[in-house]
């Protein structure tokens, strides 16, 4: 199996999609590097994306992608696909997180972020498969969080949807891998990105008020890991940035299904959680008579 050379990543205009754009673009690769209105809101990232690619060995393209839309989805892709021929990488990275009391989360901001952070990745999944399955070749990466195997009180809708994420990853994993695709995927802890600057907080104001005394208690814990992680020895995000290209380089079928990158924390429950797992469906696939798909 050749070396991947293409790679597409959503949400590129900052954080971790941002830091792993700039650094496939070091190592030589052409990056489809997508994001909403790269031509207003994101005139900026686009433009700076573009500069760094100047001085750079490889090459952006730089791609107007809304992961709640359909044909918007659909057109990058098929963008992506008449520009270079090919995807060898989707990087699954567009989401953000929430803050507040789970109850307090309206529908409305349930059926938002699970739009982004789950039936986004499926739009885009859906919308490069095709290709990937007709050449035989194909890596799926999906930036989720630790907050997917373990839990932490007021983020419910998020921590939901990492959850939901993490299945239809391995999903995936046990559906394409006898295609020549892997699906894998990325756990981080804590970092200083925006992250923190794009969470969506509850917004059911009276149910908000009616826990009284408790009310303010969401946003100082939340507050308090900002503080943390905007301190000078915080975790470096390049971490992530650095595993994702490591997957990339990494032969196809030797790539793990869940790497922890968690430098603030250790990770261990994230890790111990994934290997129980790994354990318990190995055991399972086996029984069922169908080992090699977890081989």
């Amino acid at each position: 199996m050749s070396q991947p050379t293409t790679v597409l990543i959503t949400g590129s205009s900052s954080g971790f999609g941002l830091l792993t754009t700039r650094s496939l673009l070091e190592k030589g690769y052409t990056v489809f590097a997508t994001m909403r209105d790269p031509g207003g809101k994101n005139a900026d990232a686009a433009q700076g994306i573009t500069a760094y690619a100047a001085d750079q060995p490889g090459t952006a393209h730089i791609l107007d992608l809304d992961v709640t839309s359909d044909a918007s989805v659909e057109n990058a892709i098929q963008q992506a696909l008449d520009l270079e021929g090919w995807i060898d990488v989707v990087v699954n990275n567009a989401g953000f997180g929430s803050g507040g009391y789970a109850e307090t989360f309206t529908m409305d901001q349930f059926q938002r972020i699970f739009d982004v952070n789950v039936f986004g990745v499926q739009r885009v999944n859906r919308a490069v498969l095709p290709s990937m399955r007709a050449r035989g070749s194909g890596l799926i990466i999906y930036v989720s969080s630790v907050m997917g195997r373990v839990v932490l009180p007021y983020a419910a809708s998020y921590t939901a949807t990492k959850y939901a994420l993490e299945g239809l990853a391995e999903t995936y994993r046990y559906e394409l891998g006898s295609l020549g695709i892997d699906s894998v995927v990325v756990e981080p802890g804590g970092f200083g990105t925006n992250f923190l600057e794009n969470v969506a907080f509850a917004g059911d104001e009276e149910r908000i008020a009616s826990y009284g005394d408790l009310a303010e208690v969401p946003a100082q814990f939340w507050g308090g890991f900002d503080q943390v992680l905007s301190s000078d020895d915080a975790p470096n995000p390049q971490d992530v940035a650095d595993a994702i290209l490591d997957l990339i380089e990494t032969p196809t079928g030797q790539r793990p299904l869940r790497t922890v990158v968690d430098p603030m924390m250790g990770g261990e429950g994230a890790t111990a959680i994934n290997q129980m797992t790994d354990q318990i469906q190995a055991q399972m696939f086996s029984a069922m008579g169908m080992g090699e798909m977890v081989a």
